[in-house]
């Protein structure tokens, strides 16, 4: 099943300065953080303030050829996460004619932004992302270690609206 989301914000993994786009279920308190690339966090924050550039950027480049096309992009997906990379599909809507393409979640979401497209992401990435805290075991059994999951489990997904990108 489908879940749709909104993008509650981007922040900043402060261990490795890699920015992370937090995404919101739109019927529950459920977030979804998925890290990206700088110049993908780039182009999704200048969309998201209305910033516009004398020469296009690649997704707004790539947003005027699908215009071009007659195309339109109604939906993205975030589909799947294996091996902590995430999937995503970009729809698209030609007359009558409807297709996708793969796509990583941060490109997908850039023209998402563009089109005002809707955001979905599938109940298996949720749950790929969600543990039982009461049922995992700790690795790292050394002081830093138990240090590390006590924080990981106090961590809550308003935590990750504290740091700006």
């Amino acid at each position: 099943m489908l879940r749709e989301v909104s993008i509650a914000g981007l922040t900043l993994d402060q261990d490795s300065n890699t920015p992370i786009l937090i995404l919101k279920s739109v019927d529950s308190d459920q977030a979804i953080p998925i890290w990206i690339g700088l110049l993908e966090a780039t182009s999704i924050a200048s969309a998201l303030q209305k910033i516009d550039f004398d020469r296009p950027m690649t997704h707004d480049l790539f947003k005027n050829f699908i215009g071009m096309m007659n195309c339109t992009v109604p939906k993205v997906e975030v589909t799947d996460i294996l091996n902590n990379t995430f999937y995503a599909k970009i729809y698209f809507k030609s007359g009558d004619r409807e297709f996708d393409i793969d796509s990583r979640p941060s490109d997908a979401i850039a023209i998402a932004i563009r089109f005002d497209a809707q955001i979905y992401v599938d109940d298996k990435v949720i749950e790929k992302l969600t543990f039982d805290k009461k049922n995992y075991e700790v690795l790292d059994k050394s002081d830093e270690g138990k240090k590390w999951a006590e924080y990981l489990n106090k961590l809550s997904p308003d935590d990750f609206g504290k740091y700006k990108v």
